[in-house]
């Protein structure tokens, strides 16, 4: 499989700060890949879009579609969770990232109110362990 064919999709919605800083480093460490933006609101999905995703979506059936779609996907760890992000993670979309067949790689937040029993850091420290594991997949399907 080329790099290029493969889509990563950033799953975020709120604000979209978690999904712009996945896509800002997604494209400054793999810049080959099609970095997609699914957002769950216009401002989320645009943010993304300005950070420099090839293209996006916006609402539930894109997320829907697009799960089923992505050979990986991003975001915070309740993107799992109907009711996540301030109950913008609708059951639908929560059914489709976790039935996709994509390798998902998942930011704990504090707030989200989910444990994890990994060490405690910085956001920024898991933005980059994300990089690491993205890189370990793409040479998976590039092999």
């Amino acid at each position: 499989m080329k790099r290029s064919e493969i889509i990563v999709a950033v799953v975020d919605g709120l604000g979209g700060g978690i999904g712009k800083s996945l896509v800002e480093k997604l494209k400054k460490t793999q810049p080959d890949l099609h970095v997609r933006a699914l957002g769950t609101n216009s401002e989320a999905t645009g943010r993304m879009l300005k950070a420099g995703a090839d293209d996006g979506a916006t609402g539930e059936n894109a997320v829907v579609v697009n799960a089923g779609k992505a050979r990986i996907i991003l975001g915070v760890v309740t993107i799992l969770a109907s009711g996540g992000l301030l109950g913008e993670i609708t059951p639908d979309m929560a059914r489709a990232v976790g039935e996709s067949d994509a390798l998902k790689i998942l930011i704990p937040m504090e707030r989200c109110r989910i444990k994890l029993p990994v060490e405690g850091a910085p956001v920024s420290q898991y933005l980059d362990r994300a990089m690491d594991l993205v890189a370990d997949e793409v040479r998976r399907l590039t092999e």
